[in-house]
């Protein structure tokens, strides 16, 4: 069992809706960042999305297009995202870390590198959004056997005859991406998300989480009340990039955590 099964098993024993946040590793620089990172579980967060900048993103919008390219200009390598996941652990060994970017700086590395390196950092589990399932022999299948989940993304689009195929090696959660394009660029709704998620669970006993297009508490209440949990990424990443403290940052991450805990 991983950190993230032991997570969900705790969220779903205790009734909660799980509340997920993601952060740019390096952004705006390393040392703020992981003071970001250590402080999301006191904000409330369940499980940390890590991501991985890279210069070709193909499924984030300009906030975190931008957040990439700050971390990338400021230094940051997948060696010191890893290191931020070593620091984070010496501090808190439960909070699931899952790292999200793209294939090619792994591929770089090497898989098989990689991967016992991202074990030894404490990573849980990956969401690595350029590899279909038609890839898994790539790295879905060896993240699997050295013990770390591999989340996949449904979207909107991914229908009825698709959706077993990208299911067939998912663990962790799915993650559903409520809105058509990419991040941060609309509004989810509960009431377009609830049919998807229902259609999903019939599939699987994962447990589905929704993201993109949650700014607020008040949709991260209503997204986890149809869902296991939301994401939000985009609104926090931005509340970094205007330069606030760090501080005010972790409120607003627990004011959405808040809203999603009451769904």
């Amino acid at each position: 069992m991983t950190r993230i099964d032991a997570k969900f098993a705790e969220l779903n024993a205790a009734g909660k809706k799980a509340f997920v946040a993601y952060i740019m590793a390096g952004d705006p620089d390393y040392d703020t960042s992981l003071e970001v990172l250590k402080g999301l579980p006191d904000a409330g967060v369940d499980v940390i999305e890590l991501g991985l900048p890279f210069t070709d993103p193909m499924a984030d919008g300009p906030t975190i297009q931008l957040a990439g390219q700050r971390a990338l200009e400021a230094g940051q390598t997948l060696q010191k995202t890893l290191d931020m996941a070593t620091e984070f652990r010496k501090g808190d060994d439960t909070t699931p870390i899952v790292l999200m970017g793209y294939y090619n700086p792994i591929f770089n590395r090497g898989v098989d590198k990689f991967l016992v390196d991202a074990k030894e950092a404490g990573i849980d589990g990956l969401i690595v959004v350029d590899l279909p399932p038609e890839e898994d022999e790539e790295l879905c299948i060896p993240a699997q056997k050295a013990g770390l989940n591999f989340i996949r993304l449904a979207t909107p689009t991914t229908d009825d005859k698709r959706l077993p195929k990208v299911l067939q090696n998912t663990s962790g959660f799915v993650y559903y991406v409520s809105i058509t394009g990419i991040t941060g660029a609309a509004a989810a709704q509960a009431t377009d998300v609830a049919p998807e998620v229902a259609r999903i669970k019939a599939k699987t006993d994962l447990p589905v989480i929704v993201g993109f297009g949650i700014r607020s508490p008040e949709t991260s209440e209503s997204i986890a009340s149809v869902a296991d949990g939301c994401v939000v990424g985009s609104a926090i990443v931005g509340e970094l990039a205007s330069g606030k403290p760090v501080s005010e940052v972790l409120d607003f991450v627990k004011s959405l955590a808040d809203g999603a805990h009451r769904a």
